[in-house]
């Protein structure tokens, strides 16, 4: 699949004023600098679409991103920056639980891990959470340009390994990186697969947030 036109909708702290939920939505959302704005301008292949910081804990918003008139990037606020203070963080939790907990016409959430760190205690917690209520998402490896071969694989598997040790089965797991556009194909593609699921019915509103 290849993006055509994408653009800025909305950005709100309540999901009552999101977009209408008729066609599938896409989240993105990891810890506080781990690269989402960078990723979703890749994918997009549109440098400005999503603003960039280098200060950790800039989005603070549910951000809607129109994607060919046919489906949504959603940009979350990033999580666990401790600067932010304990209110900041209990609001942006809020946010954050209210959109994957509420929002049905959200099809995958796509979690992102910087891979140059070993398995962090509150990513973990946040992917248990997922589990438990019953949230279908792919884990995004990010920054891989950052490592070489053979250290990058070496931390994937250890993270998949550290996964196993308390799930079945993985989820889809992406490896990317925004500086070298490695992983944009591969993210599009499945994206693109879930959509045609979306058409068949295969994939519902109900199953979204239940499966």
């Amino acid at each position: 699949m290849e993006i055509r036109n994408a653009r800025f909708v909305i950005s709100n702290t309540d999901i009552k004023k999101c977009p209408v939920g008729d066609r599938p939505e896409y989240a993105f959302i990891g810890r506080s600098n781990v690269g989402k704005s960078s990723l979703i301008n890749m994918l997009t292949n549109r440098k400005g679409l999503a603003m960039t910081s280098s200060t950790p804990g800039k989005t603070m918003l549910i951000n809607h991103f129109d994607i060919d008139d046919a489906w949504y990037i959603v940009d979350l606020p990033g999580y666990g920056y401790a600067r932010r203070g304990k209110e900041g963080r209990e609001s942006i939790r809020r946010i954050i639980e209210s959109y994957i907990l509420g929002r049905e016409s959200m099809t995958c959430l796509f979690v992102l891990i910087d891979c140059r760190h070993e398995a962090q205690k509150i990513d973990l917690k946040f992917i248990a959470w997922l589990g438990e209520n019953g949230i279908p998402f792919s884990i995004v490896f990010t920054k891989a340009d950052k490592l070489g071969v053979v250290r990058l694989q070496e931390n994937i598997e250890a993270y998949k390994a550290r996964l196993l040790e308390e799930w079945e089965e993985l989820p889809p797991i992406f490896i990317t990186s925004s500086e070298k556009s490695v992983g944009r194909k591969e993210i599009l593609d499945y994206i693109e697969s879930l959509n045609e699921m979306v058409k068949i019915g295969e994939i519902t509103e109900e199953n979204t947030i239940n499966e």
